[in-house]
């Protein structure tokens, strides 16, 4: 019997679980806290696919690719738009209860969609929906369920031929004690980073240590300098994202004077791609000296925000807007990791017996700038793919490795490389100097903000990659500890990745450079 380890919580990881269950396999799915406790349970809009007589999986794959910046593979797009509806409506059987209305399923319209196609639950709480029916599904499954359990690295050994494969992980659990589990598969579901940065829509969990961790054992790892910012968080203590939907049914964004400015920047206004709409944001609140733009949803009325926005309704509540009758406070946020280990169409990395899904992988249909609502659909379809592939190959570590489709860039020392050619006991982020300081999370965090934000450029690349080589990782000793080894390792990667892509390219916009940017050249180590 294959036994599969899968490590995160969320829709991608309790998928795979699920899913490789039920094709025999002997399942064990560790998560860091609480097993609820995941990005899933936070998203908002809803799931997009092509679902409606309206729409088709061709128009979902043009709308994708066009978001994309030209860097989303087109293979795995069509992958994703084509069996899209598929895991849609496996999501109905596993008890999500989307919206309806009089003539079937209710579909909301989206930033840079070019039909409504997003799906929902709950008006506002599809994530929270998904997850319920998802952890409900998976406990009624022979699946081992280890809560409060965190990925501290993963177990590499070398095989007959010489090949590094994965063979479990070492892990933290929730004892304090550090304890091995090995596996024929390890599946990454670990998902985003947004914690890397001073203001973002993640939860706390949300600290790259699936990617920090496949990294440090020698994947290849891919894209990591696309951070998605959300355009619309609540200028709130906590940042909480007011949906895209909100504009997709109508809002629309002003300046401090009340001046409606969207339509000056993009011909699409406030359904531009992401991107352009945060970074339109961003450049406002600096003109009128920081202050938030504000997103003005009156036009709806408070009757129709309630009811089809009601979680948001009591969020901004709590906040002490009106918004039914006064404009919302609104600033850019981090909100999603397009770059993360690198995979193939089957979640394959480039480690025999590692599959990454969902938030931490690249599997190249985001291009450098995801197109709204298609983070839930691409766990749900690559994670079917995945539990598929390991039931088909029980011989996970005889796999041969997959070459990432996009070139790789990897850090070892302020020396770059394709992740083939670094053995994985010569990888390491961690700065060797007895003189450097320990990181502090907020200090990082700030700096992430500041220089490698929603603009960048070399001058402020360069400085954040300086101050990063000057802080050490702790050692490991507790949760806490774990977790800013790994935004330290990130955080490098990301600078060291921001300063190879020159040239602008969706969510990577260099002030410096800002005409659209090819792909770094990388040399060989």
């Amino acid at each position: 019997m294959t036994r599969v380890l899968v490590i995160g919580g969320g829709i991608a990881g309790l998928w795979a679980a699920v899913r490789s269950a039920d094709a025999g396999c002997s399942v064990e799915l560790v998560t860091k806290t609480e097993l609820a406790e995941t990005n899933t349970r936070y998203a908002q809009g809803g799931i997009a696919a092509a679902l409606f007589p309206d729409d088709s999986a061709a128009r979902h794959v043009a709308d994708t690719l066009a978001a994309g910046a030209g860097l989303a593979d087109p293979v795995a797009v069509r992958v994703l738009c084509d069996e899209g509806p598929a895991r849609v409506r496996d999501l109905i059987r596993f008890g999500v209860a989307f919206d309806r209305g009089d003539s079937g399923l209710s579909r909301g319209l989206e930033a840079a969609h070019s039909r409504a196609r997003i799906v929902h639950a709950g008006g506002d709480a599809t994530g929270a929906a998904i997850e319920a029916a998802l952890v409900g599904t998976v406990r009624r499954r022979a699946v081992r369920i280890d809560e409060r359990t965190m990925l501290l690295d993963l177990l590499v050994e070398r095989g007959a031929d010489g090949r590094a494969g994965v063979v479990g992980a070492r892990l933290l659990d929730e004892h304090g004690a550090i304890v091995e589990r090995r596996a024929d598969a390890v599946v990454l579901a670990t998902g985003g980073s947004g914690r890397l940065y001073r203001h973002t829509t993640n939860p706390d969990v949300a600290t790259g240590d699936g990617v920090a961790a496949a990294w440090r054992a020698g994947a290849a790892v891919a894209d990591l300098e696309f951070t998605q910012f959300h355009p619309t968080a609540l200028a709130a203590p906590g940042t909480p994202l007011i949906s895209e939907a909100v504009r997709g049914d109508g809002a629309v964004l002003r300046d401090a004077t009340g001046h409606r400015f969207m339509p000056e920047v993009h011909p699409d206004a406030e359904l531009a791609p992401r991107d352009v709409v945060a970074r339109a944001v961003w450049r406002r609140m600096a003109e009128q000296g920081g202050a938030p733009a504000r997103l003005d949803a009156t036009g709806l009325g408070a009757a129709f925000l309630a009811e089809r926005f009601p979680g948001l309704d009591r969020v901004v509540r709590d906040a002490g807007i009106d918004w039914g009758r006064e404009p919302v406070p609104v600033t850019p946020a981090a909100h999603y990791a397009m770059g993360g280990v690198a995979t193939d169409l089957d979640g394959r990395t480039s480690l025999p017996g590692l599959y990454a899904v969902g938030e931490c992988a690249r599997t190249g249909v985001h291009g450098a700038n995801r197109l709204a609502s298609n983070s839930l659909l691409e766990a749900a379809v690559f994670a079917e793919r995945v539990a598929r592939a390991i039931a088909g190959d029980p011989a996970q570590q005889s796999a041969e490795p997959v070459p990432p489709v996009l070139p790789v860039l990897l850090v070892q020392e302020n020396c770059t490389g394709r992740a083939p050619q670094l053995a994985p006991e010569q990888i390491s982020c961690t700065s060797s100097s007895s003189s450097s300081s320990s990181v502090d999370r907020s200090a990082l965090q700030d700096l992430m903000w500041e220089q490698v934000g929603l603009e960048r450029d070399e001058r402020g690349l360069r400085a954040a990659s300086e101050q990063l080589d000057g802080w050490r990782a702790p050692e490991v000793r507790d949760r806490r500890s774990a977790e800013d080894r790994n935004l330290l390792d990130l955080a490098r990667l990301t600078v060291a990745a921001a300063i190879a892509r020159r040239g602008s390219t969706g969510a990577h916009f260099r002030l410096d450079d800002p005409a659209t940017a090819p792909a770094p050249e990388l040399e060989a180590a």
